[in-house]
């Protein structure tokens, strides 16, 4: 067969699919772009449902061996491909970063280390899985979690390998087969990662890559017969149609969507951490699920906090995120920016006021969107109110708690929440009285793969993370034995 690759960043990638062991081609290709160039990077294969059937399909015959294999041999084979990504976390860096613009030190110095790190958590995780026999009556009860079978991951753009291996890892390691069909807009890595598994030993068909786009390749996929689990992270009205798909043959879903998460700032926080915690929201481009976009100031320290942080924004450095003096690279796609400046000219035009940026970053050209911050912005307004994935954010203040809370509460998100706070008290009151997934409180973005992840609300559907990934990806099985009834044999 011949090879169809592409250097990416002076890295082989192939650019078709990856069923069952092997590369397959599509009749029809579409183009990915990079954001940091403007430039085309690869023709990538353009899955058809006659593909999904036979990524599922792939998936289906490869599943009972792999079922069938024992935990601590499943376990070897995710901590090699934990090795084949730290060997190749330069070339994975440099490819992502130029397929989807996000900084090139962030990728080798967190998100690659990260990719490897899920591999080697859900590995040992499994090792370790389970729970106490439970006695009733003398009868012994017994907990089991028995792979699913194959599952449908559809991965965003945002952080595409990491996010990726953020289900592909516990799916594997809980003894199921996967089809991944990666973002068009960032699928490359994807590929790469095919390779790996290979190289590791990854039996063929255990994981397979569909590349394509949504209404294709995706609706395919998740409306499938055989698939018996779905994960998917992105937009609220695509996890709609995921949903009504699944429902037709009930399978089980897992929603990591949007947010519009806040930040709380209340008088008695260090106004320098403060501010610093406003500013990393800028992370990505805000092109973060994650991220604090609704900035809430108690009005008394209001004016102090505004001025730092517009000060500390100011020194952000953005531009081509491949140089190490980089702080905020483009955001992914012309349609991205599109949809981020369709937003703040909205805002603009009711009333608001931006204090920073306000537009494209025209000296840069491109995708490249400023740091925006907007003042004047009234709680029912679509800039408050919906996810707008860009360096975009709002500042409003309270006067209390109470009112704090009712703010920070009245969207119909609920991923995350920011809390900064000098008062122990006040911390534990507020984040009780939160609706979110995930709270921090003087600190940002920390996370434990021993804890649980996942939103409230429109935020999504269920928890990831620890156990409650092979509470996810298995069904649990409950084996009750009675004390009595059991032949001697001599």
């Amino acid at each position: 067969m011949t090879t169809r690759q592409t250097l990416v960043a002076d890295v082989p990638v192939d650019t078709r699919h990856w069923i069952g062991g092997r590369r397959v081609a599509s009749a029809r290709t579409f183009t990915t772009t990079s954001p940091v160039t403007g430039g085309p990077l690869a023709e990538i294969a353009r899955g058809t449902p006659e593909d999904a059937d036979a990524a599922v399909a792939a998936a289906q015959e490869a599943f009972p061996g792999w079922a069938a294999t024992p935990a601590g041999e499943r376990a070897a084979v995710l901590h090699a491909v934990a090795d084949a990504v730290e060997r190749r976390i330069e070339e994975l860096a440099a490819v992502e970063t130029l397929d989807n613009g996000a900084l090139l030190r962030s990728h080798r110095l967190g998100v690659m280390p990260r990719v490897a790190q899920n591999f080697r958590f859900f590995a040992d995780r499994l090792l370790v899985l389970g729970h106490e026999d439970l006695d009733t009556r003398g009868h012994t009860n017994r907990v089991a979690w028995d792979p699913a079978g194959p599952c449908a991951l559809i991965t965003p753009w945002n952080a595409p390998l990491m996010l990726a291996t953020w289900k592909v890892a516990p799916a594997l390691a809980a003894g199921n087969t996967v089809v991944l069909k990666p973002a068009e807009w960032s699928p490359l890595t994807a590929s790469l990662l095919a390779d790996l598994t290979q190289e590791a030993g990854l039996p063929p068909g255990v994981l397979n890559v569909l590349q394509g786009h949504g209404p294709e390749a995706g609706h395919a996929l998740v409306s499938h017969p055989g698939v018996r689990r779905i994960g998917f992270t992105g937009s609220v009205p695509t996890a709609r149609r995921i949903a009504a798909a699944a429902a037709a043959h009930l399978t089980p879903l897992s929603l990591e969507l949007g947010g519009k998460s806040p930040l709380l700032v209340f008088a008695d926080a260090d106004p320098d951490l403060a501010a610093d915690l406003a500013v990393e929201q800028f992370d990505n481009a805000g092109q973060v699920c994650l991220a604090a976009t609704r900035i809430l100031v108690e009005e008394s320290v209001a004016e102090d906090f505004l001025r730092r942080l517009t000060d500390r924004a100011a020194r952000l450095r953005q531009g081509d995120p491949r140089q190490e003096t980089t702080d905020i690279g483009p955001l992914v796609h012309p349609r991205q920016l599109e949809r981020v400046d369709g937003f703040v000219r909205r805002a603009l035009a009711v009333g608001a006021r931006a204090v920073l940026g306000g537009g494209p970053h025209t000296g840069l050209g491109g995708t490249y969107y400023r740091p925006t911050l907007l003042t004047g912005v009234a709680q029912d307004s679509e800039i408050v109110q919906e996810e707008v994935f860009g360096p975009v954010l709002t500042l409003q203040t309270f006067r209390d708690e109470d009112e704090a809370v009712r703010l920070a509460n009245d969207t119909r998100f609920g991923l995350a929440a920011t809390l900064a706070t000098g008062d122990r008290a006040r911390a534990d009151r507020v984040t009780a009285r939160l609706v979110a997934g995930t709270v921090w409180v003087n600190c940002f973005f920390v996370r434990d793969l021993r804890a649980p992840f996942g939103g409230s609300r429109h935020s999504g559907v269920g928890r990831e993370g620890g156990d409650w990934s092979f509470d996810f990806y298995c069904d649990l099985k409950n084996t009750v034995t009675a004390p009595k009834g059991w032949r001697a044999h001599g």
